[in-house]
């Protein structure tokens, strides 16, 4: 059984967050005409409170890299580039090249921000081009670094592409958790636990009036405890706060300025509507209409999937904490 059928066999899909199933993408790269190919292993890893990418470079750099290896020898690939935040590229460069001495890799420190680690802004700095997002068509597939297919999957993936290698892949995958809870870190459970069974397995599940914020601490959701028994989607963080001594207009703001500094800048809707809410959070003020304009203009007219998931953590903040229920 070849690696791309295993691949398929297995469900598993993109670590990064997408959750696109991971062997459309190499199918893809596979029967591509053009040529040369690339492999790209995105080790960004920017939002805040996601730390499960430093996590397996720390324990398992070794079979991060075979999984990299792996994918180059089943798609033909010329070259392949690992690019890391300059806190993993200090970290881990001279362990990584001991690996890859003998491999065509190159070791890649990334530009700060977190808008690099979009697969298209990231093509664009191993250009050194302006870190900004490409319109999607093309794919990276099919016109990706330099316009040739390019397959990028993230150091998770990559780390779990070596054991569907070696027939060990059990359905499971890396958890963050953080916050006000007595046992924060990475851990590796089922990929379908509900996040009540991962805060409850890990000893982590709160005793006193708390919410959770799943999928990363800039975008993801604000959950109440009694929405908890459903899968995690994106990243897989989840953050505990303790619903008193919490200020969700300090929070709020949290978002807003982490937002504000890391997009590009580049289109209208995701600029100026993240202008208009910190204007908002910051006077406490809360309007519903033009709380849901906004978030419809940066959800349907964004550019890049940044603006477009943007909105998140500040519609379900107001809608479950302010309690803005008349919100779309």
């Amino acid at each position: 059984m070849n690696i791309i059928t295993k691949l398929k066999k297995s469900g598993l899909s993109g670590r990064s967050g997408n959750d696109f199933p991971v062997w459309k993408k190499w199918q893809a790269i596979k029967t591509a005409k053009a040529w040369p190919k690339y492999i790209v292993c995105n080790g960004s890893e920017g939002e805040p409170n996601v730390f499960k990418d430093e996590y397996i470079l720390t324990h398992y750099l070794s079979e991060v890299i075979e999984g990299i290896k792996i994918a180059a020898r089943e798609l033909g690939a010329q070259k392949s580039y690992i690019y890391l935040n300059k806190k993993f590229y200090k970290k881990f460069k001279k362990s990584i090249s001991l690996l890859v001495k003998k491999f065509p890799a190159k070791i890649f420190e990334g530009k700060e921000g977190y808008l690099a680690g979009e697969e298209t802004s990231l093509l664009n700095a191993l250009e050194g081009k302006r870190v900004e997002p490409r319109i999607k068509p093309p794919f990276p597939t099919e016109q990706g670094l330099w316009n040739k297919p390019t397959l990028i999957n993230n150091v998770e993936t990559f780390y779990w592409i070596a054991k569907i290698a070696k027939n060990e892949y059990r359905n499971e995958k890396f958890y963050c958790v953080s916050g006000e809870v007595k046992n924060p870190g990475v851990f590796n459970l089922p990929d379908n636990y509900s996040i009540k069974q991962i805060l409850q397995t890990t000893n982590n599940y709160s005793n006193f009036p708390f919410f959770v914020q799943a999928g990363g601490g800039a975008m993801g959701e604000i959950l109440l405890p009694q929405e908890l028994n459903q899968p995690i989607g994106g990243p897989a963080s989840i953050i505990i706060f303790d619903k008193k001594k919490t200020d969700v207009w300090k929070l709020m703001n949290k978002w807003v300025t982490f937002l504000m500094k890391e997009n590009c800048d580049r289109c209208t809707p995701c600029r100026e509507g993240l202008y208009r809410l910190r204007d908002l959070i910051q006077t406490r003020t809360s309007d519903p209409k033009i709380l849901n304009d906004i978030f419809s203009v940066l959800e349907r007219t964004s550019l890049c999937p940044f603006g477009q998931a943007a909105f998140t953590p500040f519609k379900s903040a107001w809608k479950k904490l302010i309690r803005h229920t008349d919100l779309k």
